[in-house]
């Protein structure tokens, strides 16, 4: 399987993976209509931190989710 058929195997079945992949494109698009702002406060610049590590969190246990599925399913 390739990543993406290994990806979308787990939107179908996997609760969890849908979960972080919903997760996932809530803080892209938070972090978006940040970056629309012209004028960002501290407080914005914080938050766009804080929500770049929380997506990059996801995204890494998406991918150890894949990397999971893929030697499973290998051996």
């Amino acid at each position: 399987m390739t990543l993406s058929e290994v990806r979308e195997y787990l939107l179908q079945g996997d609760a969890e993976f849908q979960k972080l992949v919903e997760e996932h494109a809530r803080y892209s698009t938070q972090l978006e209509q940040l970056s629309r702002t012209q004028y960002r406060s501290v407080e914005d610049l914080q938050l766009e931190a804080h929500l770049k590590r929380l997506k990059l969190r996801l995204k890494d246990e998406m991918e150890k989710r894949v990397a999971h599925f893929r030697s499973a399913s290998s051996q």
